[in-house]
């Protein structure tokens, strides 16, 4: 009976220990991953860019075209529809979503054709093919071609199973939270 108590004890003692340490883990990490985000660093899980960690750095410019940048989703039926599918997380832009991190292909005034490819002016753009479907067979519908409007980006990433302006249309530079830079990445 000793033996069972002296046990219990010893385990409590763990416990409590282990409870102090994960306490104090917590207190530290907690600030510090907010200090981070209010810094303007960000996580990206998806495979668009690289994986890890990135930075917003404020853009004090025009966006320009191979830009790199953050961007919030707006509220509208393409993003509604995206993040039924899946295809967006939920974040704190203002339509619940998280920002998208893509390289910006065409800015207002550039004429993008979407047909197999995408193409601006003219210029066939690299690892652009479109997708007939999603990757559980879903229809997946490209934009129409045009010209980009006014005080709006046409967005792209390299990865084959990216949404992107290929799918949803140009977006308000407005929108842009700035540009993206890496600070700890991987690109599998």
């Amino acid at each position: 009976m000793t033996i069972f108590v002296e046990t219990r004890r010893a385990m409590t003692s763990q416990q409590q220990r282990a409870t102090v340490i994960i306490s104090i883990a917590a207190m530290v990490a907690i600030p510090a991953t907010v200090a981070a985000f209010a810094g303007g660093y960000r996580i990206n899980l998806t495979p668009s860019e690289p994986l890890g960690i990135w930075h917003i750095v404020p853009l004090h410019r025009s966006v320009g075209v191979g830009d790199i940048v953050f961007i919030c989703p707006p509220e509208t039926a393409e993003m509604r529809n995206a993040k039924a599918r899946g295809y967006l997380r939920f974040g704190l832009c203002p339509a619940g979503l998280a920002p998208l991190i893509k390289t910006v292909i065409a800015v207002a005034g550039q004429h993008v054709e979407i047909g197999a490819s995408v193409s601006v002016d003219g210029r066939m753009v690299s690892s652009s093919r479109l997708a007939q479907r999603d990757g559980t067979g879903r229809r997946l519908p490209p934009f129409a071609s045009g010209i980009v409007p006014p005080e709006h980006v046409f967005l792209h990433s390299a990865f084959p199973g990216s949404y992107d302006s290929r799918y949803f249309g140009p977006l308000p530079a407005s929108a842009i939270l700035g540009l993206a830079q890496e600070v700890l990445t991987y690109a599998p």
